[in-house]
């Protein structure tokens, strides 16, 4: 099982998972042709794709969905409240497919299985993707870790986790006083120290990769995230990889399993 985070953040958001002969995407924040440039730079093309799953409605998870699956003639799997929110921004798909949240389903080689965040959209979800032997768990723009998020996330052995702003930055930064609110609400977006808990509280776990993904170009830098995650692990004896995911180019593609790259 592999997967490389094609882009992440408030400008695009996009990652790739696959498993024997499937290959899908999870969100498509990017035009089409972005996202094929993307796939090129991993060894990767459309024509790998079987399908592209949606988080929530947001245009930055959203932009390039409709594109890609009229010319790539990919089903588009996301609940009801999503797939009516996100209508007028992907307009026609090639095969409208709806989940409901909570319940898995498969899709070819994979199991897919959908759960509750916390976001300021109609139904948004995380997913935990699994092909029978490891899981990759994806959940990002999520203002708080939940009882829920937690159970799905435990027995994971691969976590793309949104470690989306500092306080102090945010608090400073030019955002009008509404914007800084709602990112810093229950449903917002996630903290570098509320990540670097959470973070901590799976040393223990199955987890062995982590890409810390969605980092705000406004209100983050990469070096107080992989500090805040220093801090909190200094004691402990964490046993996976750590990325940081990259709005302007793909991450490596990790084999979940190894600590390597291609």
């Amino acid at each position: 099982m592999k997967f490389s985070v094609l882009g992440s953040g408030s400008k695009g958001n996009c990652t790739l998972i696959e498993s024997g002969s499937t290959a899908i995407l999870i969100d498509a924040g990017f035009s089409g042709k972005e996202l094929s440039r993307r796939l090129a730079l991993i060894d990767r093309s459309p024509e790998d794709l079987d399908a592209i799953l949606i988080t929530h409605e947001h245009g930055d998870h959203t932009s390039g969905v409709g594109v890609m699956s009229r010319r790539c003639n990919l089903p588009v799997f996301a609940n009801h409240g999503t797939h009516q929110a996100s209508e007028a921004r992907v307009k026609q798909l090639h095969q409208r497919c709806e989940f409901a949240t909570g319940t898995g389903f498969d899709l070819d080689d994979l199991h897919i299985h959908p759960f509750c965040i916390s976001h300021d959209t109609v139904d948004p979800v995380g997913f935990l993707v699994s092909d029978g032997v490891n899981s990759v768990a994806y959940c990002t723009d999520t203002g708080k870790i939940t009882t829920l998020i937690r159970q799905r996330l435990r027995h994971c052995q691969a976590l793309i986790l949104e470690a989306n702003y500092d306080p102090e930055m945010l608090l400073t930064g030019p955002y009008p006083m509404p914007i800084k609110q709602r990112v810093r609400s229950n449903q917002g977006h996630l903290a570098n120290q509320d990540a670097a808990a959470f973070l901590a509280e799976l040393c223990t776990t199955e987890v062995r990769h982590v890409v810390l993904a969605h980092l705000s170009e406004t209100n983050n830098r990469p070096k107080l995230v992989a500090a805040q995650v220093e801090q909190e692990l200094a004691h402990l004896q964490p046993c996976f990889s750590l990325d940081l995911a990259h709005q302007d180019q793909p991450s490596r593609v990790i084999t979940v399993g190894k600590i390597n790259n291609e």
